[in-house]
């Protein structure tokens, strides 16, 4: 792993980051000339146009804001998508649909080397962490695992919830075969250096039981 500073989310059902979430992306982020979301849903232009906009308000809010951003989606020429990852300070893999379409996406467009050993930060929230792990299983498509980016040798799920009995169901069934990192919603996991802070509620789900998660189960 190269020591490029990344951070996994779950979701933010209030469209804002949490104040504690917002002061840790500051002093990761102190130089934001250009963010670059990157879609989970290639086709749904006005979606994907709505939702960056409204991403890149979240950081507005706290004062924040990049002076460019763009989305990279199926309308995006690949040489663009390219120019676009190299000159980015942040990246963001954005949620919503389909981890399988995003990593095609980034592989389509010549831009998941760069996402993955440039120096930009790299966020992502629901798919898009979940693509950011070592091993990636999004058990609404397929239980069958694929490789992710790497970023950390964990398997992301996020949106946990003890009232969402079919996700739960399916979390469970997910970490027979491997230890689930069950995200709630508002929480994070920020790495840098090497060194790894949480913030917010996260599980672990091994073989159907579901425990604490800590920051000593993040390996590299």
């Amino acid at each position: 792993m190269n020591n490029k500073p990344v951070a996994f989310f779950s979701g933010f059902p209030a469209r804002r980051f949490t104040p504690e979430i917002a002061e840790r992306l500051k002093k990761d982020l102190p130089v934001r000339h250009c963010i670059v979301f990157i879609t989970a849903c290639p086709v749904d232009f006005q979606r994907n146009d709505e939702d960056s906009a409204g991403m890149h308000g979240m950081f507005v809010e706290y004062e924040m804001g990049f002076e460019k951003f763009c989305v990279v989606d199926t309308r995006m020429d690949p040489a663009d998508a390219q120019k676009w990852a190299r000159e980015a300070d942040c990246i963001f893999l954005m949620g919503g649909g389909s981890c399988s379409e995003q990593m095609q996406l980034m592989r389509d467009k010549g831009i998941y080397e760069i996402v993955r050993d440039n120096p930009a930060m790299v966020l992502g929230v629901s798919a898009g962490s979940m693509n950011m792990g070592k091993i990636t299983v999004d058990v609404f498509e397929s239980l069958v695992p694929y490789e992710g980016l790497g970023f950390a040798d964990i398997t992301m799920i996020g949106h946990f919830s003890y009232d969402d009995i079919e996700r739960l169901r399916l979390m469970k069934q997910a970490s027979i075969d491997r230890p689930v990192c069950a995200m709630e919603d508002e929480s994070a996991i920020f790495i840098s250096n090497g060194k790894v802070e949480i913030i917010g509620t996260i599980h672990k789900i091994v073989k159907e039981e579901i425990g604490p998660f800590t920051k000593e189960d993040v390996r590299f």
